[in-house]
């Protein structure tokens, strides 16, 4: 029996037919991702397995560094096919990392693969999948229609144009793309050069002067009713904590000015001032009804020589371990009691945090929404089997399992989709052997409904997405 096959790790046979007849036929709407929507819009054709591959993965270069790649194997510019055959002599030694079971999934999804993926069939295998990925079924749109995939939501900066976004709602696509705002570069004050070059980015998009903080806020107030128009729904923000250094309009100012001038901002100055702005975030979200996404914990870039060589997002980040209960508590309860809470979801990197963030959600719930608040899927590092399971128990201990949103990609890859069916088994493995262990009913009535809904139709409803394209259909 080949690795991957329709059982696939599901232990029992109550699991089995949970699966089958109740996870697997969803769709998918994938919520949070990294997709570069210039290549949905171009329904880009890839050239070979590794530019489809391989290519922005961190999750495989760190794997490829660890067995002793060299790294013009991994991020370099080497004929495509030897950094295959790196990657293929790098999957044996990663049995028991989930690497090995996304590898196989994929290629068994994705080009009908079965064959285990190793330096002997390295060859092979390049062959038949780049033969395959000439196909229309294996371009991004192809690949949506493939999968179910009925809408998908990119990570995209304010200054952004969306001008992909708008040829695609323009498009015959059936799945429907949204943005997501993500003003993280409008925080970081502490760095002013950086700063300085993002600002007079965003001044060009608003075709408006930025020279204080009202004209910032004014500008990210634009950028987010010009999203809103474009159908965006979602706001993000990766931060290491949830700022709370609560501080008057006039001290945010001065520290605005500050950074402006290029002047250096102390660590307090810096936190008032990513407090100030995302207070305002929270607010513009709650009037529009979006929903507002915190990923919480990374700590980012820590190899210098790797930033000073390769730059950021190359597989250099690991979990933080900053406190997180208090700062986030208050944060949220500020914007609850100004009666502005938006939507929200919450995403812990450290798994020391998952009771904080179970039992956060819990204290700012509102009987006006099911499930307002939410713990947002094991995250990044603990988007692997043993995170899934534990994210899971400890939301069903601490929360209502029923209301959960479910399983997103949070991936650059468009092939990544087999990430929703390893959750769905996921989620039903538990379950299953909770039936048989005498846990909970063994009722269809409750259990169908239940994955239903954490699969697919949660989602759906809690994100309130726009219907059509880039029509501003609702507030």
């Amino acid at each position: 029996m080949p690795l991957i096959h329709e059982d696939f790790l599901l232990q029992t046979a109550t699991a089995r037919r949970l699966y089958h007849e109740f996870a697997k036929p969803q769709p998918i709407l994938d919520y949070h991702t990294h997709l570069p929507a210039a290549e949905i819009a171009a329904n880009r054709r890839f050239k070979n397995l590794t530019e489809a591959w391989l290519a922005g993965d961190h999750y495989k270069w760190r794997a490829m560094r660890t067995a002793g790649v060299a790294e013009r194997f991994c991020t370099g510019d080497t004929d495509p096919y030897d950094s295959f055959l790196a990657w293929a002599r790098t999957v044996p030694q990663t049995l028991r990392n989930p690497l090995y079971h996304w590898t196989h999934l994929e290629l068994q999804r994705y080009f009908n693969i079965n064959e285990l993926l190793n330096e002997q069939s390295a060859e092979r295998i390049w062959q038949v999948a780049n033969e395959r990925l000439q196909s229309d079924a294996l371009t991004p749109r192809g690949i949506f229609h493939k999968f179910g995939v009925q809408g998908v939501c990119t990570t995209d900066d304010p200054a952004d144009d969306l001008c992909h976004h708008q040829a695609i709602a323009g498009s015959k696509l059936a799945t429907r793309v949204y943005p997501t705002f993500r003003p993280d570069a409008a925080l970081a004050v502490g760095q002013p050069a950086e700063f300085n070059a993002w600002v007079d980015r965003l001044a060009r998009a608003c075709d408006l002067e930025i020279s204080s903080l009202q004209n910032l806020l004014d500008g990210l107030e634009a950028r987010h009713d010009f999203f809103h128009q474009r159908g965006c729904r979602l706001s993000d923000h990766g931060l290491e904590r949830c700022p709370a250094a609560f501080c008057s309009e006039e001290t945010a100012s001065v520290i605005f000015d500050k950074g402006r001038s290029g002047q250096a901002t102390s660590p307090l100055e810096q936190e008032q001032f990513a407090t100030h702005l995302m207070l305002h975030f929270g607010r513009w979200d709650a009037e529009k009804g979006w929903v507002q996404q915190l990923h919480l914990g990374a700590l980012r870039n820590n190899s210098g020589r790797m930033l000073q060589t390769l730059g950021r997002d190359v597989g250099c980040d690991s979990i933080g371990d900053w406190p997180q209960a208090q700062s986030l508590a208050s944060f949220l309860g500020r914007l609850d009691q100004e009666n502005a809470l938006p939507k929200t979801i919450l995403y812990n990197l450290n798994p020391a945090d998952n009771g904080i963030f179970a039992t956060m959600i819990g204290n700012f719930q509102s009987g006006a929404s099911a499930g307002k608040l939410q713990w947002g899927s094991a995250w990044w590092f603990q988007d692997q089997w043993d995170g899934m399971r534990a994210h899971l128990n400890t939301l069903s201990n601490q929360g209502l399992l029923f209301h959960f949103i479910g399983m997103l990609t949070d991936s650059r890859s468009f092939l990544s989709y087999p990430r929703h069916e390893y959750f769905r088994r996921c989620l039903c493995d538990l379950l299953g052997t909770d039936v048989e262990r005498g846990a909970i009913p063994d009722d269809d009535s409750l259990l169908g409904p239940m994955i239903g809904n954490i699969c697919f139709a949660n989602a759906h409803n809690y994100l309130g997405l726009p219907s059509g394209g880039d029509s501003d259909d609702s507030g």
